[in-house]
């Protein structure tokens, strides 16, 4: 913070203040006023801008006066505000079907489709809550359901011995059936490299996974949850043997069948 707002900021503070005790106090106001711009501009920090700004421009819904914002449906009792898991939240958002995200943008005008998904879901959250919930616990919720603001995720270049990896040439393809190959190559086409990485991880702990992905065990869990609905949805609807599919998707992800 001093870095960025340089010698005259300092001198300032000395002047403004006339003791030790006042230029604490200015001290501790700066650091938390700067704390919450740089907060503001993580990709977290837009995401609750943008809910903020939609839940103001809707009727049914109310924000209400904390030290942390806190929006509630306006027909909840004054005073109600949920004090129970995260995890609570993320299931109730899983329990609104019939929407999805196909376009995000971290700037400009948000897409028609994609703000039908995120005030779908905050209804339905706030309705499974019974009271306020904290601005923060919303964004957190909508990134677990949307699979939002998800940290990138690195696979190694080259092996042990310096050879070049090809993630589907290099591997063995096995006596798979040719159809089940094509299959699952489209299903791998779709999924993201995040997806890919948590394929051979599904039966897997959370709180283990968690440390893979750099986010917290609910998040996680949701994660994974909805990679596994997505990939039954897949695999059942592709007209393929499931069983054969899923194995030459294993062999992709490098863990045998």
């Amino acid at each position: 913070m001093i870095s960025r707002k340089g010698e005259k900021f300092l001198l300032n503070c000395f002047l403004k203040t006339v003791d030790d005790t006042s230029l604490e106090k200015m001290f501790f106001t700066s650091i938390r006023n700067f704390l919450i711009d740089q907060a503001k501009g993580t990709e977290r920090g837009k995401l609750r801008r943008r809910i903020a700004r939609r839940l103001r421009e809707a009727d049914r819904f109310r924000s209400v006066a904390s030290t942390s914002p806190r929006w509630a449906l306006a027909s909840h009792p004054p005073g109600a505000a949920w004090h129970g898991e995260l995890e609570e939240l993320i299931r109730a958002a899983w329990e609104v079907r019939g929407v999805w995200i196909t376009a995000w943008n971290t700037s400009g005008p948000t897409p028609r489709q994609t703000v039908h998904a995120l005030m779908g879901v905050l209804t339905g959250v706030l309705e499974a809550a019974g009271g306020a919930v904290r601005e923060e616990d919303l964004a957190k919720v909508l990134e677990a359901r949307f699979d939002l603001l998800t940290p990138a995720q690195f696979t190694a270049l080259y092996a042990d011995d310096g050879a070049l990896i090809d993630s589907v040439t290099d591997r063995e393809q096995g006596d798979a059936p040719v159809a089940a190959e094509t299959m699952a190559g489209e299903i791998w086409d779709e999924m993201s490299p995040q997806e890919r990485s948590l394929l051979s991880l599904l039966e897997d702990d959370p709180a283990e996974v968690s440390v893979l992905l750099g986010v917290g065990r609910n998040q996680t869990s949701a994660i994974m949850d909805a990679l596994r609905e997505k990939l039954v949805r897949a695999l059942t609807t592709n007209g393929g043997d499931p069983r054969e599919v899923a194995a030459a998707l294993l062999r992709r992800s490098g863990d045998p069948p």
